[in-house]
């Protein structure tokens, strides 16, 4: 009697959506489920939308879920919101532990607007109770479009691999124009030199980048002079804006 021909053992599913999204196709994948997913898609972003029309003045603000309560990059992050929502900033966080629930703290207690934007993960991310709006996204891809659509600009503190990745994408935004006046501000000199000595002796001698490019952001150990770069720009833009005839205006 022949043998069975095994199968090939079939992967498990992801157990979120951003995971089954980027999964390899399997052969019946297009025709049962990936239609409907953009659906699901569309619908988180108009859910996104909705929630934060009506949010025109809001600071994004980043770094490590890691950091407690105690530690010095917390404590700035709570002050910096704080003066943020005092001069009638809302402060829009990823809304979860370390540096989002210090920022959130800081607005929340400072009476200000404090948003939380948090995303489902394989292991739960708990949300912080210091949000007067609180967003779940499913994608990551529709949780970032939120955080520059309806940002300011962006703070950033010392954090690790979802930090870079928003302060990278940023960057290449500006760089590439699809946003402007968009102030970037990094938060901690001490953490952040090794990378900018990097991006001068190494990115920008080979060519990589221009000497433009090193002035796209702001680097600051002070929570005041945080607010004063975003006033700066907010004053800039409202200047530019009183020059535009409003015959070429875009209607809104």
């Amino acid at each position: 009697m022949e043998e069975e021909q095994k199968q090939p053992a079939q992967k498990a599913p992801g157990s979120t959506q951003d995971e089954q999204l980027l999964e390899s196709p399997r052969a019946d994948e297009f025709t049962h489920t990936d239609p409907w997913r953009v659906f699901r898609i569309m619908g988180e972003f108009v859910e996104g939308f909705d929630e934060l029309a009506s949010l025109t003045r809001g600071v994004s603000i980043f770094g490590s879920a890691r950091s407690k309560p105690a530690d010095p990059d917390y404590i700035a992050a709570q002050e910096t919101a704080a003066l943020l929502a005092g001069e009638g900033y809302a402060v829009i966080t990823g809304g979860g532990p370390g540096i989002m629930e210090a920022a959130n703290r800081g607005a929340f207690e400072a009476g200000g607007l404090s948003i939380g934007c948090n995303i489902e993960l394989p292991f739960e991310q708990r949300s912080n109770p210091y949000q007067t709006r609180s967003l779940k996204f499913k994608y990551f891809f529709v949780r970032k479009m939120m955080f520059v659509k309806y940002s300011l600009g962006f703070i950033i503190f010392p954090g690790g691999f979802g930090t870079f990745d928003e302060l990278f994408e940023a960057l290449t935004l500006i760089q590439t124009k699809k946003i402007r006046n968009f102030p970037v501000v990094l938060f901690g000199s001490a953490y952040w030199n090794g990378l900018l000595d990097w991006f001068r002796q190494v990115v920008l001698p080979g060519g990589k980048i221009g000497d433009l490019d090193m002035r796209m952001f702001h680097v600051t150990d002070s929570p005041r002079e945080v607010l004063e770069i975003l006033n700066r720009s907010q004053s800039s833009l409202h200047e530019l804006d009183k020059l535009v005839s409003d015959d070429i205006r875009l209607p809104s």
